[in-house]
């Protein structure tokens, strides 16, 4: 099985980069298989109905998210509506709206994650993952993890925790691609970061003047996706066993376009 999964998707500017890029994507990859990251989908901060939608339409299967999932509260609603594909992060407290992982209603079991390292206070990501992993398993389908943390200790960390017992953890939430793609000896796919689609002349993809003015000024600013110019794509590529459901390989497909 071919799985890609798509980085965090900034705003306007990155949707429309996603409808350019994915279909031929998938055509010429064969991807059986994709997930994106929409917690910054609308506006730069959270979700709505009308973006998920979007998103779906061109060939994603399942999207997630991270602390950002809140930020929209029209959304809030739909997290527990079994036909939209979209969850948050499985270690917020029980009683919390949405679901963390798809495992029953989907080919490949998605589970969502959050880091605590200068992220906020949850549920360690460990622990909760190996509760996770006592009621799904990996020799039925593969199962992959987005760990939306911002230390790449920690997600390395997570990685090798979950060597073998999973198909594939790959980090989120910087916005930044990182070139550290490997298979871990138990057959598990690993990157840090998958980075983002947004614009390449940009902070994290939103515009430069906002971001900037934070750190001259100590002030808060309207932080506005960048919309226009060259447009990253970033993602990874992830080829499974169909025998045992270990990862082959796990490659990075970076995409460039102008809008």
């Amino acid at each position: 099985m071919k799985i890609l999964m798509i980085g965090d998707v900034v705003g306007r500017g990155g949707r429309t980069t996603v409808k350019n890029i994915l279909p031929d994507l998938i055509n010429e990859y064969q991807i059986d298989f994709v997930t994106l990251q929409g917690e910054n989908m609308a506006s730069g901060f959270g979700l709505t109905l009308e973006t998920v939608m979007e998103m779906l339409e061109v060939g994603v299967d399942v999207i997630t998210s991270g602390n950002h999932v809140w930020d929209k509260n029209e959304f809030i609603e739909h997290l527990d509506n079994p036909k939209i594909p979209v969850i948050r992060p499985m270690n917020y407290p029980m009683n919390t709206p949405g679901r963390g992982y798809l495992y029953d209603s989907s080919p490949v079991g998605v589970v969502n994650i959050i880091g605590r390292v200068w992220v906020g206070e949850f549920d360690s990501p460990f622990s909760v993952m190996d509760e996770v992993l006592s009621n799904i398993y990996i020799d039925k389908k593969p199962i992959i993890v987005d760990f939306h943390a911002e230390a790449t200790s920690e997600k390395a960390a997570l990685g090798w925790h979950l060597d073998g017992r999973v198909t594939a953890v790959v980090g989120t939430h910087t916005h930044v691609p990182t070139a550290d793609c490997k298979i871990l000896p138990n057959g598990t796919a690993f990157v840090s970061d998958l980075g983002m689609v947004g614009a390449e002349n940009s902070i994290l993809g939103a515009e430069v003047e906002g971001s900037l003015n934070r750190f001259l000024t100590s002030r808060k600013h309207r932080m506005r996706p960048e919309t226009k110019g060259i447009m990253n794509f970033n993602s990874v590529l992830i080829t499974t066993n169909d025998t045992n459901n270990r990862a082959i390989s796990i490659e990075r497909i970076d995409r460039k376009i102008e809008i």
